[in-house]
């Protein structure tokens, strides 16, 4: 089982992601996470990656598909694995691709969790973060028991940079020119869309649907 996930910021990828990774026993791999664990281990991709990273540099497709290569080669992708921030451009779809036919892997299901962008400016908007303890609160969806003070320490709460509407439609319009060319090489018939403005548990039940009704079809599930 191969699923990769996308979603703009704000969509509720990671919660999602954790959720998929717990109902079909895979790990959830994000790029961060496997450039974290090469560094650590001292592999040679790794210290690449890291002086790359280091210097302010964009990691190159070669090195990052050779990152990705390593880490689903752990015995914990055996039964599967969930891929979230890879690929990010055509060229590592395509090498991705080859990769899954070369090692007797299931093409992925490749979901995408749609919501407008009006709605993600509303959430990530409304996101409050307390300047002490860090906890992230939203004033629509996870309001303090105090309007505008942390429930922990009693602190007033701050709009991060990153959450004010000119910077949020920035990362919006970013993510769609990254995304929407992956999207539209997978095509529909392996794209499938999910409604991601519903509650988190129906989103839930939505996304695992997709997955079952894939793989049950091809006898993977």
């Amino acid at each position: 089982m191969v699923i990769l996930l996308f979603g703009p910021p704000g969509c509720g990828k990671g919660t999602q992601a954790e959720y998929l990774a717990e109902r079909f026993h895979i790990p959830a791999i994000s790029t961060g996470e496997m450039f974290r664990a090469e560094c650590k281990a001292g592999t040679e991709l790794g210290k690449a990656a890291c002086t790359i990273l280091a210097s302010g540099g964009l990691v190159s497709d070669e090195l990052v598909n050779g990152i990705v290569a390593n880490r689903i080669a752990g015995p914990d992708c055996k039964e599967g694995f969930l891929l979230d921030g890879y690929p990010r451009t055509v060229p590592q779809a395509i090498h991705f691709s080859a990769l899954l036919r070369e090692r007797g892997l299931p093409m992925p299901v490749v979901i995408h969790l749609d919501v407008p962008d009006e709605a993600l400016v509303t959430r990530l908007t409304a996101r409050r973060q307390c300047p002490e303890c860090k906890r992230i609160y939203n004033a629509i969806l996870q309001p303090p028991r105090v309007a505008g003070v942390c429930d922990q320490d009693g602190a007033a709460l701050l709009t991060r940079e990153d959450d004010r509407e000119e910077v949020v439609r920035r990362r919006l319009r970013a993510y769609d020119e990254l995304t929407g060319p992956i999207l539209k090489w997978f095509g529909p018939s392996v794209v499938r869309s999910v409604d991601g403005t519903r509650p988190v548990d129906v989103v839930a039940q939505a996304v695992e649907r997709v997955v079952l009704e894939v793989y049950c079809a091809v006898g993977v599930a």
